[in-house]
């Protein structure tokens, strides 16, 4: 699977919109809950969507937990998806008993938007905070599509690559090394979001 991209299938998340994105962009992308798939493919994308604890326990009710510690751990590109992306760091307040894969130190908040709807759904306008090789060649502030209620608040600010606003500042993104994520949908964020998605299938490995 050397120019393959897996999409991890852990019973949770848009599987086959993403999928159909990266069709849009001529790549091979296949959803798999294949660990072997998984850790031989040249970059993986996991997605989630629900609650943060309902997607680590089917994490681990796949065991693919170490799989996706495996994959950060190898160098591989990988690209969390919405709770994909909440699950990389510690901890929920949604779930506060559930522990995440602990790969960035930080926890999951809920966001604080005083009168304002939670959760935070439609389209938003991202703003970069830091150069980041997911987000070349987008106009300034792209607007993308969000549907969530919690974000991630790193311990190290310097891990935030884009944020929103919605009554507060919003994290929209994380990255460091081979590991990026996104709280946005980007296989749902029109032209902006197959501009990301490609930028992913053409990282360097």
């Amino acid at each position: 699977m050397k120019d393959t991209i897996a999409i991890i299938d852990y019973g949770v998340g848009n599987l086959y919109s993403v999928e159909k994105a990266f069709a849009r962009l001529d790549a091979a992308a296949v959803v798999t809950s294949d660990e072997a798939a998984i850790l031989s493919a040249a970059k993986v994308v996991l997605p989630g969507v629900g609650a943060f604890g309902d997607c680590m326990r089917n994490l681990a009710a796949y065991g693919l937990e170490d799989a996706v510690r495996a994959v950060v751990a190898n160098g591989t590109p990988l690209l969390g998806i919405c709770v994909g992306l909440q699950i990389l760091f510690a901890g929920s307040e949604e779930d506060p008993d559930v522990p995440g894969l602990g790969i960035f130190p930080g926890m999951v908040r809920r966001i604080a938007a005083p009168g304002l709807k939670v959760p935070h759904m439609g389209w938003n306008s991202l703003y970069l905070a830091v150069p980041s090789q997911l987000f070349a060649g987008l106009e300034a502030n792209p607007f993308v599509y969000f549907v969530h209620s919690y974000h991630a608040v790193p311990d190290d600010p310097a891990l935030v690559t884009a944020r929103t606003v919605y009554g507060n500042p919003v994290t929209a993104a994380v990255g460091r090394g081979n590991v990026h994520a996104v709280q946005f949908h980007p296989e749902k964020s029109g032209d902006a979001g197959l501009k990301i998605l490609a930028n992913f299938k053409e990282l360097a490995l």
